[in-house]
């Protein structure tokens, strides 16, 4: 308590601002390097079931057994425990591992329905688009608008699992095929960069009867953070006039797991692509409306992870406006096709008897707006709070000190507050 005492008065003692501003940065600088260090330890030393307290705030997750051999294991790092998890049910792992990617290997094997792609993933994608999944209510996050495009989007928290996220953006004179084929051409999406975030893409397989791909993708991360490597397979089905576009993760055998990138398992990203009446008052189907449902384990804890969406969202979907304006006047110059915009012209045509004989589920999600709830009037958490706040402005602007210091904040007050 002396030595903060001390460093108030000389803050005080300071004839200028500028002096004053030096004590305190002087004074912070200890503290917050001491903090980002604790807090990079934590997560790095993390437990599965301590991030799962993190992930789902609201409920109470069964206490883990501390007496098996795999919770001990599941307590080091990623890097420790990789070799020792090749030990451990290596049989069992090594036949599904085996089994899962036998399905891709082959273009007359990938047109089989027992793909990593299949008629269940079309069934799954058409429920959600109809909101007839069963799943958690969606709460709305915002609603945005350009001169050419509509944008709206919705979360939800599942019991398990990273948060999900719904999208509605809806582009003014456009059509489904030329959406459809811009969404899957990777090419066009790094030489472009409207998606800047990608930065290697390579076609594993394909299959020319069904259009499914497998695709190896390297995602760039902030600086703070390793680069994210995807394994995914995707297929087209069209369903009368509307585009049902699956993109998941799988296993891949053939690419070894590396320390850098991360691989990130856990990954669906699908879209419906149908036409819509223009918000403008045109006549006719003059414009296009893409739903997304997109979900990922990134391997940031789930809260940090909100804050950022939530705060980057709009920043990246402005950039597909342009991105698409772009394609469509390539594509009204001539320009040849890339070989996966060629893989998205196959499609699996379903016809309406496969969607009236899908089973009827008449517990609808609804879209509710998200609620706020208010702190409790305590001192001790306004305190904090406001310490943050000063913190965060006073080192860094970067949203990565923000979202650290705000959780480590709200983990202190104990706020539940919905982001």
């Amino acid at each position: 308590m002396g030595y903060v005492l001390s460093a108030v008065a000389r803050v005080l003692e300071q004839p200028t601002a500028w002096g004053a501003a030096c004590e305190m940065a002087v004074l912070a600088g200890p503290l917050w390097a001491a903090a980002l260090l604790g807090l990079l330890l934590g997560w790095a030393w993390r437990p599965r079931w301590a991030a799962g307290l993190v992930a789902t705030a609201d409920s109470h997750p069964a206490p883990p057994s501390f007496a098996t051999l795999e919770f001990w294991r599941s307590q080091l790092p990623a890097r420790l425990r990789a070799p020792l998890g090749q030990y451990i049910g290596a049989a069992g792992a090594a036949r599904s591992q085996e089994e899962d990617d036998s399905s891709l290997l082959g273009s007359s094997e990938m047109a089989s329905e027992e793909l990593a792609v299949g008629k269940d993933d079309l069934v799954n994608l058409w429920r959600l688009v109809e909101g007839r999944d069963g799943g958690p209510a969606w709460i709305k996050m915002m609603e945005k608008s350009l001169s050419t495009m509509t944008y709206q989007a919705w979360r939800r928290d599942p019991q398990t699992g990273p948060p999900q996220y719904q999208s509605s953006t809806i582009f003014e004179n456009a059509n489904p095929e030329e959406v459809r084929d811009f969404f899957g051409d990777d090419q066009f999406r790094m030489s472009n960069k409207w998606d800047d975030m990608l930065i290697y893409h390579k076609t594993l397989e394909e299959c020319q009867t069904t259009g499914t791909m497998k695709v190896h993708w390297v995602r760039k991360f902030p600086f703070f953070c390793s680069d994210r490597e995807y394994i995914i397979a995707r297929r087209i089905w069209k369903l009368g006039g509307a585009y049902y576009c699956v993109t998941k993760g799988v296993p891949c055998s053939s690419i070894p797991r590396r320390n850098k990138p991360r691989r990130v398992d856990v990954y669906y990203s699908s879209w419906c692509i149908r036409a819509v009446e223009s918000r403008r008052g045109n006549v006719g189907l003059t414009a296009c409306e893409v739903l997304l449902f997109h979900h990922e384990d990134m391997g940031i804890p789930y809260e940090i992870a909100k804050i950022g969406i939530r705060q980057g969202m709009w920043g990246c979907v402005k950039r597909i406006e342009p991105g698409l304006r772009a394609y469509q006047k390539a594509r009204a110059a001539g320009e040849p096709l890339s070989q996966s915009a060629l893989m998205a012209h196959i499609n699996t045509k379903v016809g309406d008897n496969f969607v009236r004989g899908l089973e009827s589920n008449d517990d609808q999600s609804d879209i509710v707006e998200a609620e706020q709830k208010p702190a409790k009037n305590h001192v001790a958490r306004f305190l904090v709070l406001g310490g943050a706040v000063a913190l965060a402005c006073t080192l860094d602007q970067g949203l990565l000190t923000k979202a650290l210091i705000f959780g480590v904040a709200r983990k202190f007050v104990g706020q539940r507050k919905t982001l």
